[in-house]
Formats: structure tokens, C-alpha cells, sequence
């Protein structure tokens, strides 16, 4: 028998949530066996899901992308404030209202935070 890999041991390699991958088995976009009451997925097929993802993802030197869920958008007159709920992360982005407005931001809605920083603050512990 293949070795199997359970749902969140794929998330982790795919760097998406396993809500994420719930919805995409629910979408058709990944097909999980069950073994018992979990999901697996047999292991040779994580290459061909990484290539379909890598293929699927806009041109971006960016290497730092975290699919979620947006949790909060606060507009103003000029500005927004989105949050989003990557995994075990929240990730909150200011941007302008007019580019929230564009991509439609709204609670409950699946998005990309995609990071790209000059700059790395590291905390020490107390």
C-alpha cells in the first residue's frame, strides 16, 4: 500500500490551512481518500497538487503567500483595513479603499495575503 499523507501534514507542505483544503476536495480541486474517519492523501500525488498550484498562482517574485479567509475589512473615507485568517496566522493589510472595493473584499471571502518585505523585525522573547 502507498504511504498516505493525513490532511494536515498535506496543508503544511502545500502552506494552505486545512479548511483550504476541505474546500478545495469540496470544489474538485484536490480528491482525499478516507481511512477511517480522516483524510489522506497518497503521497505521490502532493508533487502533482504542488505543480497544479504553482501553475495557478499569478507571476509574482514574492515567495510568501498565505491562502485564507478575510475575518474583518473596517473602510474608511480613503483607506481599508483588511484581516485575514491564514492558518494559525492573522494577517492584516492597509490598502486603499478603492483597491478593497475592486477585489470585492468582504467577510467570508477566500483571499491571498502575499508578502514581499524589505524590512525583518526580530523579536526576542522576554
Amino acid at each position: 500500500m502507498a504511504e498516505h499523507l493525513r490532511i494536515g501534514e498535506v496543508a503544511q507542505a502545500v502552506g494552505v490551512s486545512v479548511d483550504t483544503l476541505r474546500r478545495w476536495e469540496s470544489e474538485g480541486r484536490v480528491t482525499f481518500e478516507r481511512h477511517g474517519n480522516q483524510r489522506v492523501l497518497p503521497a505521490d500525488q502532493l508533487a502533482p497538487l504542488l505543480a497544479s498550484l504553482a501553475g495557478s498562482s499569478s507571476t509574482s517574485s514574492a515567495r510568501n503567500r498565505m491562502s485564507g479567509i478575510v475575518v474583518a475589512v473596517k473602510r474608511d473615507g480613503v483607506m481599508a483595513q483588511v484581516e485575514l485568517a491564514c492558518g494559525d496566522y492573522r494577517i492584516v493589510s492597509l490598502m486603499s479603499r478603492d483597491a478593497a472595493d475592486e477585489l470585492g473584499l468582504e467577510v467570508g471571502k477566500p483571499a491571498t495575503a502575499v508578502v514581499k518585505a524589505t524590512n525583518v523585525i526580530v523579536e526576542v522573547a522576554p
